[in-house]
């Protein structure tokens, strides 16, 4: 699972996070790992891109994003578990539970300290590539 923090660091080219960014999604596009985003991602990344960029820049751009990760759905029982988790961040708490509730076993993530509480492992993307190897 990737938090929209990593996402925008490739798609907004962030300075600093932009090549371990890039080589996490490298990885996806060579289909060597699969990686899941949560619906939220997608909504949050489309707002801050577009306060950059013109909306059918936008559009274009997660529309080539969109081939390199599976989106997985927001419910009931994610905002649920999320209103009454112990994450001081709704959104973090939000990207959690949507990787509980689908089984996934590692969040990929620029700020560890807001997954302090999280049962599952959580790397930063060049935490992760090291512990692959690559």
């Amino acid at each position: 699972m990737v938090d929209t923090n990593i996402v925008l660091d490739l798609l907004a080219k962030r300075d600093d996070f932009f090549v371990d960014a890039q080589r996490i999604f490298t990885l996806s596009d060579k289909n060597m790992v699969k990686l899941y985003v949560s619906s939220l991602t997608f909504a949050n990344t489309y707002y801050i891109l577009s306060q950059q960029l013109k909306i059918d820049g936008v559009h274009k751009i997660l529309r080539k994003f969109k081939i390199l990760v599976d989106v997985l759905l927001m419910d009931d029982k994610v905002i649920d578990l999320s209103l009454e988790s112990d994450f001081i961040d709704f959104e973090d708490a939000i990207q959690y539970n949507t990787a509980i509730e689908n089984r996934i076993d590692i969040i990929i993530t620029r700020n560890l300290k807001d997954f302090k509480t999280a049962k599952i492992p959580v790397f930063t993307a060049k935490e992760y590539l090291k512990l692959k190897g690559f």
